[in-house]
């Protein structure tokens, strides 16, 4: 399947498709950064359906603004009937599938071990790893699906994912508290950050409120401001 495709996606027909090659070598140093963009044309209504969808995925939370328009920008429409097989067992990868409308079945083996009705994804594993498809996708009913291009997919996704880690990794060491973790401690504590933005003047967290996150400013400047209550000595300790 060309990565150029229109919105309207391949043909019904999902026969015929490539089949698995060789994995390449992948070095996300080497990986160009500033590869051409994809995009692909969009109603407001699409784009609003397809944003709300992609807020709700795990896989693309930690994408900044700028990545994760990227990836607006570049995910494209495909219908698909009854019967049509998406992607087959053993077939290399070509894209990532966001499920927009319709129920899907899925197959290892030709056995059914599961089911997609009406959400959900599939198609990543082959396009991060470099394997072969581990399930074949038939659409049980009419429906529709978002596509992402493998190219798009591994530059956004992986290696902008890693470039990301390797910041977080630099800005951890320089945390003076942090100084004791180990290495795989640290790049553990990289992968489980996530960007949150404030507005100029919004309130990040309040003296006395019980604490549910630590913070580390990663751009920009932030103002401290705490009441000292001063207690004497009884205050503190009763008397014996």
């Amino acid at each position: 399947m060309s990565d150029e495709e229109d919105m309207a996606g391949p043909p019904p027909s999902a026969r015929g498709r490539r089949q698995s090659v060789c994995a390449e070598p992948f070095n996300p140093n080497a990986e160009p950064d500033d590869a051409e963009k994809v995009v692909h044309p969009k109603t407001d209504e699409q784009r609003t359906r397809l944003q709300h969808a992609l807020h709700s995925l795990f896989l693309f939370k930690s994408l900044d603004m700028e990545r994760f328009a990227e990836v607006m920008d570049a995910m494209f429409e495909r219908k698909v009937v009854t019967g049509e097989h998406v992607i087959d067992q053993g077939d290399s990868g070509d894209n990532f599938y966001l499920i927009d409308s319709g129920n899907y079945s899925i197959l290892v083996n030709d056995n059914k071990v599961g089911s997609y009705d009406g959400e959900g994804t599939f198609g990543e594993l082959a396009l991060m790893y470099n394997t072969p498809r581990a399930a074949t996708i038939i659409a049980d009913t009419d429906g529709s699906l978002w596509a992402l291009d493998r190219a798009t997919f591994r530059r956004i996704l992986l290696v902008g994912a890693f470039k990301k880690r390797k910041m977080y990794e630099e800005f951890l060491d320089a945390v003076p508290m942090l100084s004791s973790l180990e290495r795989y401690e640290r790049m553990s504590l990289a992968d489980a950050l996530q960007s949150e933005k404030f507005p100029d003047g919004q309130c990040i967290i309040k003296q006395g409120e019980e604490a549910e996150k630590f913070f580390l400013v990663e751009k920009g400047d932030v103002v401290i401001r705490m009441e000292i209550v001063s207690l004497k000595f009884v205050d503190q300790f009763p008397k014996l």
